[in-house]
């Protein structure tokens, strides 16, 4: 069978160069006569994976030195309470709600300390970003916190909010490594890497070293301490090592495709197929405000659930895959992450294109 074009939003497409180069060191990584899957943690060839990721995805983002890069197990509903357990220094923190991730870790702030909702999209189904250039601000906050690409709803926080000094907390899962990032303008981000870098079951944090403290909240488990980890380089217990390796391929790919500012563009270009589309189209319509949509996901719908259900199944068929809309939204959603290649979008509109003559 020919490979399909995924648009799955997570786990979700990897490059080909990347899945044929671990495939071909499957049995044997670089001479070692075993798999990095049966690899210990502890050794010295383990190590040098370790460390030449870290290397290269610190080059990708231009991060400071003064920010530690954190590769912990689990996903970001794990961050969903690790963050007010390790940054909640005053019990205060504002949220904004653009989504259904941002609500979960809202609601999961509010178990450890007063966790405010100070903007919220939930008015229009998460269809916009809020304006958040004049926030109600606490003035004891410790942190406001942004789910900064929205998975489901397909939106995007084109410009930071204002935080008026407080350390700005992000989410980036559908977003990591699709455009440059200025890192200096986040206390933390962090994100699951199932969606746009490697296989799942992996979260890389990266945060600003004044913001990993010993004197965290009692309850906080010591294996979600950030101290504990950033002083153990990540290796405090056995991690993901092989979600680890196949995340260091992607960032070597990333930077053989000239780094992120090629990746913008490229995403970009993508991104203009399928909404270009979308806006002349008599039957298919995007769901979400122009200018807050998102490069990565694109939600679309008919109007008509019957027809939605139809071109999800023909397009199935087509080997276009994974294009049925989070049970939340209904409808359609194509994620075009990083490694989705520009043939898959052009695909994509193809096959819409002949559904709308077909079904006119």
């Amino acid at each position: 069978m020919s490979r399909v074009y995924n648009f799955s939003a997570g786990p979700a497409v990897l490059p080909e160069e990347v899945l044929k180069e671990v495939a071909a060191e499957m049995l044997d990584y670089n001479g070692s006569g075993m798999s990095v899957m049966e690899m210990s943690h502890r050794s010295k060839v383990f190590e040098e994976i370790l460390n030449t990721a870290e290397q290269d995805f610190r080059d990708l983002l231009k991060i400071p030195d003064n920010y530690k890069v954190l590769f912990l197990s689990g996903g970001a509903h794990h961050q969903f309470a690790a963050v007010p357990m390790n940054l909640m220094k005053n019990g205060v923190a504002d949220y904004i709600i653009t989504g259904q991730w941002a609500k979960k870790a809202f609601a999961e702030a509010q178990k450890y300390g007063t966790a405010n909702k100070i903007a919220s999209s939930e008015d229009q189904t998460f269809s916009y970003i809020p304006d958040c250039s004049d926030l109600p601000v606490s003035e004891n906050a410790d942190y406001v916190y942004i789910c900064e690409n929205n998975t489901i709803y397909g939106t995007k926080f084109k410009t930071l909010p204002n935080t008026k000094g407080k350390e700005l907390v992000a989410d980036v899962s559908s977003c990591f490594l699709s455009e440059p990032m200025d890192v200096t303008k986040y206390g933390m981000f962090y994100g699951g890497v199932q969606k746009n870098i490697g296989p799942a079951g992996m979260v890389i944090a990266v945060i600003r070293e004044d913001l990993i403290r010993d004197d965290v909240m009692p309850c906080t488990p010591t294996i979600m301490k950030y101290k504990t980890q950033a002083d153990a380089n990540s290796l405090y217990n056995t991690p993901n090592c092989y979600c680890i390796y196949v995340c260091g391929k992607v960032f070597k790919w990333l930077k053989n495709m000239g780094g992120l500012e090629v990746m913008k563009q490229r995403n970009e270009e993508k991104a203009a197929i399928l909404y270009d589309y979308l806006d002349n189209s008599k039957m298919f319509r995007g769901t979400v405000r122009k200018e807050d949509r998102s490069l990565m996901n694109v939600p679309f719908v008919t109007g008509d659930k019957d027809l939605d259900a139809k071109f999800v199944k023909e397009a199935t068929a087509a080997g276009l895959v994974n294009l049925k809309g989070h049970r939340t939204v209904g409808g359609m959603r194509a994620s075009i992450y990083n490694a989705m290649p520009k043939e898959g979008v052009e695909a994509l509109v193809a096959f819409m294109k002949k559904f709308e003559e077909e079904n006119a």
